[in-house]
């Protein structure tokens, strides 16, 4: 589903000076893999060089048999809407619209119909455990409800790919497993790819592998907790 072969990224895109370089990665279908490592070393910025939302210098990705590199921003964006789902530790959930509202929003993109749109976001949120919040407001719901709708719109279009940089960060521990195990079980079941980047070993060890990334690539798998 996911290959990544020789990637490298130069500070303010500067191949002479990397961040890192020779980054690669194969992902099958339903797999979910965790990404750590050293503050500063890129972690977030290989995310949003995977969504195209950086450039990088050298390298390879391909999604599905198609090579990412290669495309415009205007081509990206098209793809990003349809096959990415996106899950960050600030929730990023709209306040002017309600639950099942967000929820919907990748589908609205999607130039889906308004009543599919919403019976497909309703029955999301049925799968997260929220559909009796349906129609609140954002400002009503906890800090863990809102990264459950947050999962819920990452994946309410199918996603291809799943990418989630530090999902957890602003939750307590025992509701950040409950929700890191939440979001690996819904990629699974969707069949898509997850990469999440997380300092937290604990939810590092819910994935199918760990690895850490280094100014020379990702490294092997590191050990469990």
């Amino acid at each position: 589903m996911l290959d990544i072969v020789g990637l490298t990224k130069g500070y303010e895109g500067g191949a002479g000076h990397p961040l890192f370089t020779g980054v690669s990665l194969h992902l099958e279908r339903g797999e979910c893999i965790a990404i750590m490592g050293e503050s500063g070393v890129g972690k977030s910025t290989l995310l949003n060089c995977i969504a195209g939302l950086e450039p990088v210098d050298e390298g390879s990705i391909r999604l599905a048999g198609a090579e990412l590199t290669t495309l415009d921003d205007n081509a990206f964006a098209r793809l990003r809407r349809q096959h990415y789902g996106f899950v960050f530790q600030a929730f990023h959930i709209l306040p002017h619209l309600t639950v099942v509202q967000n929820v919907a929003l990748p589908l609205w993109l999607l130039d889906r119909p308004g009543r599919e749109a919403e019976n497909l976001a309703r029955a999301m949120l049925d799968r997260v455990g929220l559909l009796a919040r349906a129609d609140d407001w954002p400002r009503h719901l906890s800090g863990g409800e809102l990264q459950r709708i947050a999962i819920a719109r990452a994946l309410v279009h199918r996603p291809t790919l799943v990418l989630a940089d530090e999902p957890t960060g602003n939750l307590d521990p025992e509701r950040a497993i409950g929700v890191l195990d939440l979001l690996l079980e819904c990629i699974r079941d969707a069949g898509a790819v997850g990469i999440i980047v997380t300092h937290s070993r604990a939810a590092a060890a819910r994935a199918d592998r760990i690895l850490r990334l280094s100014a020379h690539g990702l490294d092997t798998e590191v050990s469990r907790p």
